[in-house]
């Protein structure tokens, strides 16, 4: 069978393949490769520029040729190396042989072609491309995704600052808020979860086959390959590779920090599950209306539905991408004595954890834009919860030394339906200051939001 989104197993290159486009080449095997093939070409380029007297400074058409290699990299140059590997069984080794083979027609080049990948182990190579990818998928895919989502949700906090909200702890009638203070809640928490997210800083090791440059100084005894690895690993791009110089390793790269990113990632995931569940919610008690889209169809036998699926959607893929994170990130840190194989395995998956949550934001994207606010509902919700009223009246006689004030308030409207008059009664009845009943009088459970709309404005 031909693979096409119709046949592909996982549905991220199947019925989503589109929405995942600008990920899809930093975190596939092409992605993978590409990678790879700029970090063997960034060390081949830093070790003519050492000083050793067997490899001469490039000239500047090699220099330029080599980058060329990076920046043009292909499919085809992805699959060449694929048919390189069918007979190396080895994928860095296949990418050494193709960038060799690239050098044929090249006398200078050719000529230094034993200082490719030297002294490195595949791992020098795999932990720097892993973490160029991650660089690669947070900047342009994850941080822009979850910008989206929080400017969008900023916008909605400020539109509806105003519009007040009967709360619902444990499921029941509470003190009212606003719509856009409810929805800034949750920008405050995204956006500092966002800030963990791009925080995380990435981490890479150039120091051979158990962490020691044993090879390095092997060849050259005297020279300081530890500052030499620093600086390839942390001179920007594209002569360097940008990321942290990673001292102390094994084999491999301890992986602390993709653990760390990944449950970055998954935190604010979990905060996404939280607001799409809430807004599932307000669109079932009416609070939310959704843009209707001409041709779409709520249910196969009931005509009426508009169903939250974009909500649904985000919350369903959340949580895939959330069980792949956390997978990753309790896995990856883990390796029996100086390596083992399993983080390999299971490091072809951070695009499809990736790809979810980034498949989830693009949801979460469409929903928050075909809200609705449906002002009547709110209204009233609020107008048939005279009760929540209690909270303020009682603390008002509190304040005047009113005996027994929450005792009263308690007998008045726990477990009952409360109409105004039952509490304007009771208002009249106090001993407080008659500019006081006067402004419990005019309150409404509508009016009774506090500073929810001024912290509303304020995200």
């Amino acid at each position: 069978m031909a693979l096409s989104p119709i046949s592909a197993l996982s549905p991220l290159d199947g019925r989503y393949a589109t929405r995942l486009a600008p990920l899809r080449p930093l975190m596939s095997e092409q992605g993978y490769m590409h990678k790879r093939v700029q970090v063997e070409v960034c060390w081949f380029i830093a070790l003519s520029d050492a000083g050793f007297a067997e490899f001469k400074p490039l000239s500047p058409g090699a220099r330029t040729y080599l980058l060329g290699l990076v920046k043009n990299f292909s499919e085809a140059d992805a699959t060449a190396i694929k048919e390189i590997e069918k007979t190396t069984n080895h994928d860095v080794k296949a990418v050494e042989y193709w960038i060799k083979s690239k050098f044929e027609a090249r006398p200078e080049l050719r000529a230094a072609s034993e200082f490719v990948h030297f002294a490195c182990t595949s791992e020098d190579i795999n932990n720097t491309s892993h973490a160029l990818q991650l660089k690669g998928a947070r900047e342009q895919v994850l941080l822009p995704a979850l910008d989206a989502v929080i400017q969008k949700m900023r916008e909605l906090a400020h539109a509806h600052a105003d519009v007040p909200m009967l709360s619902r702890t444990h499921g029941q009638t509470a003190s009212p808020t606003t719509v856009g203070k409810e929805i800034a809640n949750v920008v405050v928490r995204l956006a500092a979860a966002r800030e963990k997210v791009a925080g995380v800083r990435l981490l890479g090791k150039m120091n051979g086959a158990v962490g020691n440059y044993n090879a390095h100084l092997a060849a050259w005894p005297d020279f300081d390959w530890e500052a030499f690895s620093r600086k390839v690993i942390e001179s920007p791009e594209p002569l360097g590779l940008g990321l942290t110089f990673q001292p102390y390793s094994i084999q491999i790269e301890p992986h602390d920090y993709m653990a760390e990113l990944f449950d970055a990632v998954a935190r604010a995931n979990t905060i996404l599950v939280d607001f799409s569940r809430d807004v599932w919610g307000y669109v079932s008690l009416g609070y939310f209306k959704q843009k209707l889209r001409e041709g779409e169809i709520g249910s196969s036998t009931m005509p009426h539905k508009v169903n939250p699926i974009d909500f649904e959607n985000a919350e369903g893929n959340l949580g895939l991408a959330n069980a792949l994170l956390r997978h990753l990130s309790e896995k990856l840190p883990v390796s029996r004595w100086q390596r083992d194989l399993t983080d390999s395995t299971v490091l072809r998956n951070m695009g499809v954890a990736l790809g979810y949550a980034a498949l989830a934001y693009h949801s979460l994207g469409i929903g928050l834009g075909k809200l609705e606010l449906n002002a009547e509902a709110l209204h009233e919700d609020l107008d048939g919860a005279w009760e929540v009223l209690a909270e303020p009246i009682q603390t008002v006689m509190r304040r005047y030394g009113v005996q027994g004030a929450y005792e009263k308030l308690k007998e008045v409207t726990r477990g009952r339906t409360v109409a105004a008059a039952d509490l304007h009664a009771l208002i009249r009845s106090l001993e407080i200051p008659q500019a006081e009943k006067d402004r419990l009088l005019a309150m409404t459970p509508g009016s009774y939001t506090g500073k929810a709309a001024e912290l509303a404005r304020r995200v």
